[in-house]
């Protein structure tokens, strides 16, 4: 029985964050999702009854669409009506989840490292309608500040994660490699590493091995000459100083400096992901201890992000 509003319910505007968690609700395909899930779930042979996997998906996605931790989760839920209709949950006298239940789903999903295969699933179905094309690849990386701090359990930073320099500032923290699809701009595939690993390194890790081009900026120069990437074509940025250096009064220079445009206006593609994390969904910072458990946020976050991206062609279908 859903929860009656009792005649007090007298608004009629529909806000941004209801439209977004109805698109969301119609674009995410919850059973192939769920189906992932449901294999690791708990009986509950003992003590009270579980709650049902889908719930607890859409209360873990809940979190990273609007950055809340478990016990702001667990709070937003007693608060706002909205969140507890979107999870099922808005029975007058139906228990909420609390923060450690919450917890133990998330420590589920790290576990069994279904993140990666929910990418996947959600890859699986973008591709059958369309969206997820396979002929060329962007590939880039962002760096993810971390807590500096030492005032912790341990009384230090977190060991996995590391100090690198960009431009003149140092960042501590890690990066996220990304393989994006060169027509749609969609995430096909995610790697966490410390900040210090150069973007070449993990170059290989982020093709899905049916692409024929793959574009990069100048950060994976001297790519070409790893031996395990001269299976596709690599579009690799020129140096900025030498296409600044390029004399615009010189027909060939012009030519090439068309070619570094068109290039970068296929790479482009691979921001939006990052604009959609970091000012969409509000991600900032790492939030949990280790690279796999962030790692394992990231990926869920991009998956997410490919639903946001294709929101309106996936309603129109």
């Amino acid at each position: 029985m859903r929860q009656a509003n009792l005649g007090l319910d007298l608004t009629t505007k529909r806000t941004r964050k209801r439209e977004f968690l109805d698109e969301m609700n119609r674009v995410v395909p919850w059973g192939e999702l769920v189906s992932l899930v449901l294999p690791h779930a708990p009986e509950g042979k003992r003590g009270r009854p579980p709650f049902p996997v889908e719930t607890m998906l859409r209360i873990h996605f809940m979190q990273q669409w609007f950055t809340l931790s478990d016990p702001a989760m667990e709070e937003a839920l007693h608060d706002v009506p909205l969140f507890r209709e979107f999870a099922a949950l808005d029975n007058w006298n139906m228990r909420l989840p609390d923060e450690s239940t919450i917890l133990r789903f998330r420590h589920l999903l790290e576990k069994h490292e279904l993140a990666v295969q929910m990418l996947a699933a959600v890859n699986a179905v973008l591709s059958s309608k369309g969206l997820l094309l396979k002929a060329g690849t962007v590939v880039d990386a962002t760096l993810i500040a971390a807590p500096s701090s030492t005032k912790n359990a341990s009384g230090e930073r977190d060991p996995e994660m590391s100090s690198t320099k960009k431009g003149n500032q140092w960042y501590f923290g890690m990066k996220a490699h990304i393989g994006v699809d060169a027509e749609s701009g969609l995430v096909h595939t995610v790697e966490g590493t410390a900040a210090n690993v150069h973007d070449i390194v993990k170059a290989d890790a982020l093709l899905h091995g049916e692409e024929t081009v793959v574009y990069g900026d100048s950060g994976y120069r001297g790519i070409q000459k790893r031996t395990s990437a001269k299976a596709v074509e690599w579009m690799v940025a020129m140096c900025p100083g030498k296409r600044a250096a390029l004399d615009k009064d010189d027909a060939l220079d012009r030519i090439v400096n068309k070619i570094e445009y068109l290039k970068a206006s296929v790479r482009a593609k691979v921001e939006h992901p990052f604009r959609v994390i970091k000012l969409q969904f509000g991600f900032a910072k790492a939030r949990y201890r280790g690279l796999k458990k962030n790692t394992a946020q990231l990926t869920t976050l991009f998956a997410l992000s490919n639903f946001w991206m294709a929101r309106r062609k996936l309603l129109k279908m």
